[in-house]
C-alpha cells in the first residue's frame, strides 16, 4: 500500500519536473522571469504533496476502524494536506508581495 503511495508520488514529481524542463530549454531574460519559473515549480510541488498528504489521510482515516486515536492521527494529516493546498493557493500572491518590497 505505501509502496504504491510512494510510486504515485514519484509518477506526479517525475511529470512536475519534465513540465518544468521546458521552462529551462532558453535562458530567461529577466529577475520576473526567473521569480515565476520558481514561484510555478514550488506550487505544483506543493500540491503534489498536499495530495499525497490528501490521499494518506483518506486511507488512514478508512482503515481506523473506528480506534479514536487512528481517527485523530487521520484527521491531523487531513488538516495538514488543507494547510498544505492553502499555502500553495497563496504561493503566488506571497511572491508578488514581495516583488513589491523588492522592487522587482
Amino acid at each position: 500500500m505505501l509502496l504504491r503511495l510512494v510510486a504515485v508520488a514519484v509518477l506526479v514529481l517525475g511529470a512536475a519536473v519534465a513540465g518544468a524542463g521546458a521552462a529551462w530549454a532558453e535562458p530567461p531574460q529577466d529577475l520576473n522571469t526567473v521569480i515565476n519559473n520558481i514561484t510555478r515549480w514550488l506550487v505544483g510541488l506543493l500540491v503534489s504533496l498536499a495530495t499525497l498528504f490528501l490521499t494518506v489521510g483518506g486511507i488512514r482515516y478508512l482503515l481506523a476502524g473506528g480506534d479514536p486515536g487512528e481517527v485523530g492521527k487521520a484527521k491531523n494529516t487531513l488538516k495538514y494536506a488543507a494547510i498544505g493546498y492553502g499555502i500553495a493557493v497563496l504561493a503566488p500572491v506571497l511572491v508578488n508581495i514581495l516583488k513589491g518590497f523588492v522592487g522587482a
